[in-house]
């Protein structure tokens, strides 16, 4: 095959148009049972425990593109990043899910306000909503970039047509279109990277055995890297890292937590969570598997990488010159089903945020059909937001989306998490104290990230911890010093 660009085609751009017309659908069969804020926030609860488990199992676009890219110019030393999810499942079970399970609203951060004031709260709920809008922007340019290098359309009217379908079946399904359109994407995705792996193994010569033995022969299927060195993805850096990394997500975001409230009790909730790690360490493999089968072929056909922009683009590359027309329309389907069921998630969950934690905390009282409005058209408002910053990400130049969603997420929130785990494993922590914590983990992060060559893997220990450690300790300084009796005036 040529080795230059391939036209999309009329197939292709079928094939992809139905997937979106279907998602849309999805959107507006739910948007009928969304009668009040329980039903748009909560679905009511009457999510099953295996759709839910399934819709949260960590596939977006930044994984369905990003690890294909890292084991395709390096190896499957990141194998172990989803791991730590298995370890994460029994706290998060016997321990999270009662404490969240006794909040009164649809908001995680009205925890924060029972055990530390409001400040708190709205602390939480602010860091939740910028790490959001940071995150649907990159989740949002990921799949452009890809739509963008497989069409002759450019990549800020991809950005735009993806916010787009997103926001319009976010803003009327709810939770429950929500969810129900992540499961049905989800399953949709990790077919699209089954056919890929298949295709890419049936096109090389030789097979299977090929590919395993030039993998080998090239160190790909190395998962362990024995180091002392804190800036490489040695085997400690990426297990102890990845714990905390995934610990943020499982503790203190509002759009995890938040579908922890839409299954029937705690029983099913925990049974989603099980589903999900199975899931997540089964996606990690599939994608790495994907990278490394495209590495071999290009050995094979080297003459065929003429024209690759970067690493991140690897797979839209391969599928722009390589698929059949229409398997190529099915694969980007399911990168678009990716980077949807993250911004789908992500805009239910800043409505639910500002329309809980800030309007109805802050405003004055009004009736549920106000508030359903208003949740609507926040949500609309948050996809162009959304939107915006992803066409400012579409000229900015980012050596690696993976890495640099990793210092977003050590940056924003590991602060709020070290608030969370401040307020459920301790009694002493206080107010004042705790929000010193999470401003000198947020200073304290920056300069690790840009004063010294610490690994991405560890911005988020480095958060929690320094969160955790002032927030106790300047807790315990302020309780002594209001504990120190007053000095007697002399006579």
């Amino acid at each position: 095959m040529s080795p230059a660009s391939v036209a999309f085609g009329g197939l292709n751009y079928l094939t992809l148009g139905a997937y979106l017309l279907g998602t849309l659908w999805l959107g507006l069969w739910f948007a009928r049972r969304n009668r009040s804020t329980n039903d748009y926030f909560s679905a009511g609860r009457r999510i099953p425990w295996w759709v839910m488990g399934i819709s949260i199992s960590n596939v977006s676009s930044i994984s369905y593109m990003s690890i294909p890219a890292k084991a395709y110019a390096e190896n499957w030393t990141i194998f172990w990043v989803n791991a730590p999810i298995v370890l994460l499942a029994p706290l998060v079970i016997l321990v999270l899910l009662p404490v969240f399970a006794r909040l009164r609203s649809a908001s995680a951060y009205e925890f924060l306000e029972t055990r530390f004031g409001l400040a708190a709260r709205l602390y939480g709920a602010t860091a939740f909503i910028f790490l959001q809008l940071g995150r649907m922007a990159l989740v949002i340019y990921l799949p452009a970039l890809a739509l963008a290098a497989v069409t002759d359309l450019n990549v800020i009217v991809c950005i735009v047509l993806i916010g787009a379908v997103s926001a319009i079946y976010s803003v009327v399904g709810g939770i429950e279109g929500v969810v129900w359109t992540d499961f049905a994407q989800t399953v949709f995705l990790i077919g699209a990277a089954l056919l890929s792996f298949a295709l890419i193994v049936w096109r090389l010569d030789g097979g299977f055995g090929t590919l395993v033995q030039v993998a080998s022969a090239h160190d790909k299927f190395r998962s362990i890297r024995w180091s002392g060195d804190y800036t490489t993805t040695a085997i400690w850096v990426v297990l102890v890292g990845s714990l905390f990394t995934q610990l943020v997500p499982y503790i203190s975001d509002q759009s995890l937590i938040q579908r922890y409230q839409t299954t029937t009790d705690v029983p099913a909730a925990g049974r989603a969570l099980w589903t999900n790690a199975g899931i997540a360490l089964l996606n990690t493999c599939l994608l790495l598997g994907v990278g490394t089968a495209m590495f071999v072929y290009y050995r094979q056909y080297p003459a065929h990488l003429a024209g690759l922009p970067k690493a991140d683009a690897i797979l839209p590359f391969f599928i722009a010159r390589e698929l059949p027309p229409g398997v190529a329309g099915l694969v980007v389907a399911g990168i678009f089903a990716a980077a949807q069921s993250a911004i789908s998630t992500s805009l239910n969950a800043t409505s639910t945020v500002i329309v809980t934690d800030f309007l109805q905390r802050l405003g004055p009282p009004r009736d549920d059909a106000h508030w359903l409005r208003s949740a609507k058209a926040i949500t609309a408002i948050a996809g162009v937001v959304a939107v915006a910053l992803a066409c400012l990400l579409a000229v900015t130049p980012i050596e690696s989306a993976f890495d640099f969603f990793q210092r977003l997420v050590g940056l924003t929130s590991s602060g709020l998490a070290g608030l969370f785990i401040l307020g459920i494993f301790t009694r002493r922590a206080r107010t004042a104290g705790v929000l010193t914590g999470a401003v000198a983990s947020a200073f304290v992060l920056y300069l690790v990230q840009t004063q010294t060559k610490v690994h991405v893997y560890l911005y988020a220990l480095t958060g929690i911890t320094v969160c955790v450690v002032v927030g106790y300790a300047a807790s315990r300084l302020l309780d002594a010093v209001r504990s120190r009796p007053a000095a007697v005036p002399p006579v």
